[in-house]
């Protein structure tokens, strides 16, 4: 992962996402790009009768704002031994974020909140940006702190081709994990088997445990959540959006139900 690319606020989880980046970018050799998306679009208004105009005196405050966090993030990447850079992009922030990880290995974003007064991030960003990217997301919940690399992993295993492609993606974060455990929920095992996932990481010395949660009142994603805490996992891999986006956003689904409540940073890959 030599490679990582960051999305850039002002928001409360940015320190995890930088520090994430940094504790990463330190054990790997990385790279670090911080992207500040400015939509300046939005600040273009049209009124009934077709015509349109610019929301000037906004726009320069939004100016001034990234202008100020970009002084910010440069003096406090000074101080660190990680080659890093920052650009500022005109574009909407999923758009900006997408083309930007074109060339990345590794894309950090916060999870959002549902409770707009208290986050920058769109709700559902992490599972649109694992949707659009062809590489792994970290998806850090607002309320945590940076990603611990020492501590348990967990593996959300469902023997999908999604799983597979983020177990694989995952591998270079777990190296360094306690334990790895490899959670499979009910009987239906999928089109990978679990045992060859486990030899798979056995070939990269990642010697994971299989534990399989039988199914009872809890729903999969409750059962996944509630193992999550009670091994204390630090990062927590799963595959996005098995069944389809719509039917998801519908019915609610494993993808969208950690995206909104995960007790612990998220690797997703689509």
């Amino acid at each position: 992962m030599r490679n990582i690319l960051i999305h850039a606020d002002d928001g409360p989880g940015m320190p995890a996402r930088l520090e994430s980046g940094l504790a990463i970018g330190r054990r790997h050799r990385s790279h670090l790009d911080l992207v500040i998306s400015s939509p300046f679009q939005q600040f273009i208004a049209t009124d009934p009768f077709g015509g349109m105009y610019l929301a000037s005196e906004q726009l320069a405050k939004a100016q001034a704002a990234d202008a100020a966090l970009d002084r910010r993030l440069r003096a406090d990447l000074e101080r660190e031994d990680v080659p890093w850079n920052v650009t500022l992009a005109d574009g909407d922030v999923l758009a900006t974020l997408t083309l930007a990880a074109t060339l990345a290995d590794l894309v950090i974003v916060s999870l959002g909140t549902a409770d707009r007064r208290r986050s920058f991030t769109p709700p559902m960003m992490a599972g649109d940006l694992a949707m659009a990217v062809p590489v792994p997301v970290l998806a850090i919940p607002e309320p945590c702190g940076p990603i611990d690399l020492d501590a348990p992993v967990m593996i959300a295993w469902n023997g999908s081709l999604q799983a597979a492609h983020a177990l694989r993606a995952a591998v270079p974060l777990m190296r360094d994990a306690q334990q790895v455990i490899m959670v499979s929920v009910g009987q239906d095992e999928g089109q990978v088997a679990a045992d060859d996932a486990l030899r798979y990481l056995s070939r990269h010395t990642i010697h994971a445990e299989l534990r399989h949660v039988e199914r009872s009142v809890e729903t999969i994603e409750e059962a996944l959540e509630r193992t999550a805490r009670d091994i204390g996992a630090g990062l927590i891999v799963m595959g996005a959006f098995g069944h389809t986006r719509l039917r998801e956003t519908f019915f609610g689904g494993v993808t969208r139900y950690l995206l909104e409540s995960a007790p612990a940073p998220l690797l997703l890959m689509h």
